[in-house]
């Protein structure tokens, strides 16, 4: 678990707390790590959980599959990013969507009792974690209306454009990376698969952007 202190230290729940400090309340929030391989579930709809999760390793996608089969990506999850927190509470409810790993990855467990409860020997850094928990549910938020953005959009050209747009700023930059494929982008966006690929050819025929897998870059119009 040492070995993951340094990613720890970059997220944003232990934002402004030292590695030694970060080790030494690994213990005390109650910490385990979990792995799981490409395809495996880390949480399924209908489950209730009383933990905060953090993905130290690999990638998870946030997804739910409607009665038919039909998959909705409604987000991804990076190393170091906070989830679960929503179905943390007591009063929370089961888990609405599946949360599955994309490649092999590693996630660690706390429990959120631990976390928002002030411990008997009184970690310093232990306010602090509590603060950056809410800056951090704030902050994804703000993600969820960004993409609502994005699906309020009533077209698959206007919801390419928002999404990639969104991305170039996010990145600061014109040449951008997404952490989707086709199908991923496709299921993300709740449009078809192949009217998307047709209007991501009419684009990069019109000089709006150029692409090779996940890589695009946008020009102006």
């Amino acid at each position: 678990m040492e070995k993951f202190v340094p990613i720890l230290k970059k997220t944003k729940l232990f934002s402004g707390v030292g590695e030694d400090d970060i080790g030494k309340m690994l213990s005390c929030l109650d910490a385990r790590l979990v792995t799981y391989k490409k395809g495996e579930y880390v949480i399924r709809q209908g489950e209730r959980i009383a933990d905060i999760l953090i993905l130290v390793e690999g990638s998870l996608h946030i997804q739910k599959d409607d009665y038919w089969g039909n998959r909705s990506i409604l987000g991804q999850i990076g190393i170091g990013e906070i989830f679960g927190e929503a179905y943390a509470a007591p009063e929370s409810g089961p888990v609405l969507n599946d949360v599955v790993a994309v490649e092999d990855s590693t996630v660690l467990f706390f429990d959120v009792n631990r976390v928002l409860s002030t411990c008997s020997s009184a970690c310093r850094f232990h306010t602090m974690v509590v603060q950056n928990l809410f800056f951090a549910i704030s902050e994804k938020n703000r993600g969820l209306v960004q993409k609502l953005q994005h699906m309020s959009r009533r077209t698959t050209r206007e919801k390419l454009l928002s999404y990639l747009s969104e991305e170039s700023k996010r990145q600061n930059s014109s040449s951008i990376t997404i952490p989707f494929n086709r199908q991923q982008l496709a299921d993300y966006l709740s449009v078809d698969r192949s009217a998307m690929s047709n209007e991501l050819c009419k684009m990069r025929d019109e000089g709006l952007l150029v692409f090779e897998k996940n890589r695009f870059r946008l020009n102006q119009a």
